[in-house]
């Protein structure tokens, strides 16, 4: 019953890049615009993203947050992007286009979107920490795909609710992770979900992969490395919050996989989680 239920749901989600809250030509065109090798301009980002008044207006709300810091109020989308560069501007755009699939689909009572942004900020800022510490992967991208590496999880919960619930309900009950439930239920992760679903909003594999593999890295047939540090970015962020769990272990061993000191890397996660700089972006997405 289950191999039934995965199929259809797999054949429903490139499908999902019409559920974007803006026009998915818009996010191919912003990645051309603000890849590597670029030549677009500033006013060239603007006009992309100016095609739609209503993105524009929630960019701008965000990179005026509290998260940001900015010393004085940004008016424009080039201005925002001069302030913040081109990847933040991106970020900005993909936490948007996440979060408006929740404006289309009823949320679970008991998928909590705050606790999910939280959870996905920390590990895309541990993420970019790695890539700085360890010089795997651009600090940029580790962010983003950080940014993006539970998104099967959201995706799965709005389109499936009740096989989240269940997989939710194994994990507890047999003392499971989210991804080994999800294995055992129907086999196969949220990572595997996430990258179907990011691909189909035409994401380079650079972004993609990491989050496809983010739970076995060693599977990955490229970007091991940068798939390393987002599984390590994740279980540092679950081993801070939730130190009694199964991560303590994991870490030390993808400490060792990334060249990287255990002690120094969970410094770091501790530091950021009693950060609250996130905590007015995240109250505006959720």
């Amino acid at each position: 019953m289950n191999q039934d239920r995965i199929q259809g749901f797999l054949q429903e989600l490139p499908q999902m890049r019409q559920d974007l809250p803006f026009s998915p030509e818009v996010l191919r065109t912003l990645f051309v615009q603000t890849g590597g090798g670029s030549l677009a301009s500033l006013e060239d980002v603007g006009k992309t993203l100016g095609q739609d008044q209503g993105l524009t207006t929630r960019i701008l709300s965000l990179a005026n947050s509290a998260y940001y810091g900015l010393q004085a109020e940004v008016q424009s989308v080039p201005r925002a992007a001069a302030v913040l560069g081109m990847a933040e501007i991106r970020n900005i755009v993909l936490a948007l286009g996440v979060n408006g699939l929740t404006r289309r689909y009823p949320i679970p009572e008991d998928f909590d979107l705050g606790e999910y942004w939280t959870h996905q900020f920390l590990v895309a800022m541990v993420a970019k920490e790695l890539s700085d510490m360890t010089d795997v992967g651009k600090p940029d991208n580790l962010f983003t795909s950080g940014l993006l590496h539970d998104i099967g999880k959201l995706i799965t919960a709005l389109k499936r609710p009740d096989d989240w619930a269940a997989m939710r309900e194994k994990a507890e009950s047999d003392e499971m992770t989210d991804s080994e439930a999800e294995e055992d239920y129907w086999g196969l992760d949220h990572a595997v979900i996430g990258a179907l679903v990011l691909r189909s909003w035409d994401l380079p594999a650079t972004l993609v992969e990491p989050v496809n593999w983010h739970h076995s890295p060693d599977l990955s047939p490229e970007h091991s490395t940068e798939s390393n540090v987002i599984c390590l970015a994740d279980c540092v962020t679950h081993a801070v919050t939730d130190p009694e769990g199964p991560y303590l272990e994991r870490v030390e061993q993808l400490c060792q996989a990334v060249d990287v000191d255990m002690d120094d890397i969970m410094e770091v996660g501790e530091e950021l989680l009693d950060s609250d700089d996130i905590e007015q972006f995240v109250n505006i997405l959720s």
